[in-house]
C-alpha cells in the first residue's frame, strides 16, 4: 500500500496527558505511572453545548483538538474517522434506566446523544467541518479498523484525514459484562502528501497469522489490553522511539494489521 505521514497526535489517558508530555514514557525513557487524568474541557464548543455533553464526547474532542492544534490547520477542512468499540455507555445506561421507570422519562438530550456518531456531530458543530465523516465500531479491533478506513479515505481523496479513537469504562451493571480498565483517547492526523514536517511514515498491510504486539511495560500493557482504543499503544510507542520498525495490531477475527513505521 501507499505511504502515509502522521503529522500530529492527540493523546489522553491516565498517566499519558498529551502527546508531547507522553513521549518519554512511550519511548521507554521513563516508567509509566498511572495518574489521575485531568478534566477534559471540549473548549471548541460553545458554553451551552459544553454543559450538555458527556465524558465520552469530551474525550474524543479533546484529543482531536490537540492534534489539529499541533498541525496548526483549519479543522473545518479535514475529513474525519471516529472509532469506538461501544460508543457512549454513560448515555445508554441512563436511557436503559429511564426505560425501567413507570413513565419512561427518556431525556431528549440523551436520546440524540445515544447514536454512535454523536462525537463526530459535536466535532462538526465545534469546527464547522462539512467534510466526509464516518463513525465505526469493530469491538476490540476498533482502532485498527479506524486506521484502515482513515488510510483508505486519505489515499482515495488525496487529502488529510483525522482519525479519532476513544473508549471509556462502562458504568455498572454493564461493566460486569464488558470491562474497560481506564479511559483512553487518541487522534492521528494522516497525510498522503508526505510533508517534510512529520512525526512518522506509515505503510499498512495485512499481517497474516502473526500475533498482535504486546508491550514490555506492565502498566502500559494492562492499558493496551484493557481498552480497545489503547490497542494503538504499540504504534504510538514505535513513533515515540523514532526508529524504523514494524508493528502488528489486532484487526479482528484472528486477523492482524501490519504497520511499517519509519521516523
Amino acid at each position: 500500500m501507499n505511504l502515509l505521514a502522521v503529522e500530529a497526535v492527540g493523546l489522553m489517558a491516565p498517566g499519558l496527558v498529551g502527546w508531547t508530555a507522553s513521549q518519554a514514557v512511550l519511548a521507554g525513557q521513563r516508567s509509566y505511572v498511572v495518574e489521575p487524568m485531568p478534566a477534559t474541557m471540549a473548549t471548541l464548543l460553545p458554553a451551552n453545548e459544553r454543559r450538555r455533553i458527556t465524558a465520552t464526547i469530551k474525550l474524543a474532542l479533546q484529543v482531536a483538538q490537540e492534534a489539529m492544534t499541533q498541525a496548526d490547520l483549519d479543522a473545518g477542512t479535514v475529513p474525519t474517522i471516529f472509532a469506538s468499540s461501544g460508543g457512549d455507555s454513560e448515555v445508554l445506561d441512563k436511557i436503559c434506566t429511564a426505560l425501567t421507570q413507570p413513565d419512561r422519562p427518556v431525556s431528549p438530550t440523551h436520546f440524540h446523544q445515544s447514536v454512535h456518531n454523536t462525537p463526530a456531530g459535536y466535532w462538526a458543530i465545534a469546527t464547522g467541518c462539512m467534510g466526509p465523516s464516518l463513525s465505526l465500531a469493530a469491538y476490540d479491533s476498533s482502532f485498527a479498523a479506524g486506521l484502515r478506513e482513515a488510510a483508505a479515505l486519505a489515499w482515495a481523496e488525496q487529502a488529510r484525514v483525522l482519525l479519532v479513537a476513544y473508549d471509556l469504562p462502562l458504568p455498572a451493571p454493564m461493566a460486569g459484562r464488558r470491562k474497560i480498565v481506564a479511559p483512553f483517547g487518541v487522534a492521528l492526523l494522516l497525510n498522503p502528501a508526505l510533508p517534510v514536517n512529520r512525526l512518522a511514515l506509515l505503510r499498512l498491510a495485512s499481517g497474516g497469522d502473526e500475533p498482535a504486539d504486546r508491550l514490555d511495560d506492565a502498566g502500559l500493557e494492562r492499558l493496551r489490553a484493557g481498552n480497545p482504543a489503547a490497542r494503538s499503544l504499540p504504534l504510538l510507542c514505535a513513533m515515540a522511539r523514532r526508529a524504523a520498525t514494524r508493528v502488528i495490531l489486532s484487526a479482528g477475527d484472528n486477523a492482524t494489521l501490519s504497520v511499517e513505521v519509519a521516523p
